[in-house]
């Protein structure tokens, strides 16, 4: 079967910024099967703040994109051709070639989820990469524990949310978040159930801190760097744990930015640092399930979407995440 197909390339590394001149929308003819693929039409796509890394020509822990190459993130969708017994016409996968129509697969790097059991696009977030991101990050990097005081940046976003509700959940007596408008900040604590939460915008960030924690914080979760990270050192108690996730306050900038000026404050406060990457750890993947999929259906866990319609909008919805206009998942409707 002959399918033409659309898909969005790169077409210029961005400086600063991405611009809509920085994409291209191609049309493909779609080869033919060869065994072991299945064929996807996909139905929600992702964006995710890790992709800006991947549009830059920099050693990184994924290969970046290629200029004039289709790009790539998490998708989710229905399998209209098969070469493999274990996946049928009709099946719902998540798969990693995103930013297409459709999508030529290696059955060995698609796996089934159930449609009728949530919705489409909670497998590319809550539970999928941003909430299994946020799991593994609190759990086994923070270790968050019982009666800890907990600090998330980003919070409105779709791994910061996850984070600050398990946090909550696994026992933490406080939870405070960050965000950037009054409307997410009020998002976090009459939705989410975060103990405080501030608008980063509205003045300095450790001075905030410091009064949503006057007794200090005990583990941080790291999605924005810079003055944050500065912000979480400066007001840890001893023995404290940061779980560094990501650094969106510095995905665009073309200098690099000044560090934080407090890193000293590690050693007097023996303050434990750790990055991770969700791939590391699928041996988490069953608890995960378990756990806040257990959550979500008790609806413990809550999330919020932010759907973009339509495959050619990819590219605004993914400039448009970056600057922040999404509260939780950003997801593109096909």
């Amino acid at each position: 079967m002959s399918i033409t197909a659309r898909e969005i390339r790169l077409a210029s590394r961005p400086v600063g910024e991405p611009r809509p001149e920085n994409f291209e929308l191609a049309e493909i003819q779609l080869p033919e099967l060869e065994s072991g693929q299945i064929l996807v039409r996909n139905q929600r796509l992702s964006v995710d703040p890790y992709m800006r890394g991947r549009m830059n020509d920099v050693k990184s822990y994924v290969p970046p994109y290629q200029v004039g190459k289709a790009m790539d993130g998490d998708a989710v969708g229905e399998v209209v051709q098969s070469t493999v017994a274990d996946f049928a016409e009709g099946d719902t996968v998540v798969h990693g070639l995103g930013w297409r129509e459709y999508a030529v697969v290696d059955a060995k790097d698609a796996r089934k989820v159930d449609p009728a059991a949530a919705p489409l696009s909670s497998y590319l977030g809550v539970l999928g990469m941003p909430g299994m991101t946020a799991y593994i990050g609190i759990v086994r990097i923070a270790e968050v524990k019982a009666d800890d005081v907990v600090f998330v940046s980003g919070a409105a976003g779709a791994v910061g949310s996850a984070a600050g509700q398990i946090a909550r959940l696994r026992g933490a007596s406080k939870v405070i978040g960050s965000a950037g408008s009054a409307e997410k900040v009020r998002y976090l604590k009459e939705e989410l159930g975060f103990d405080e939460a501030f608008n980063y915008k509205d003045g300095p960030i450790g001075e905030q801190l410091a009064k949503a924690a006057p007794d200090g914080i005990d583990a941080y979760f790291d999605n924005v760097g810079g003055d944050h990270l500065e912000a979480a050192i400066d007001n840890f108690n001893n023995y404290g744990r940061i779980a560094m996730c990501g650094s969106i306050s510095r995905y665009n900038a073309t200098e690099p930015p000044p560090g934080p000026r407090n890193l000293g404050k590690i050693v007097g406060w023996r303050l434990r640092v750790q990055g991770f990457l969700v791939f590391d750890h699928d041996d988490l993947m069953p608890d995960f399930t378990r756990e806040v999929g257990g959550w979500v259906r008790s609806g413990e866990v809550k999330y919020t979407e932010t759907i973009v319609e339509g495959f050619e909008n990819t590219p605004q919805a993914f400039m448009d995440m970056l600057a922040g206009a999404n509260t939780g998942k950003m997801v593109v409707k096909l």
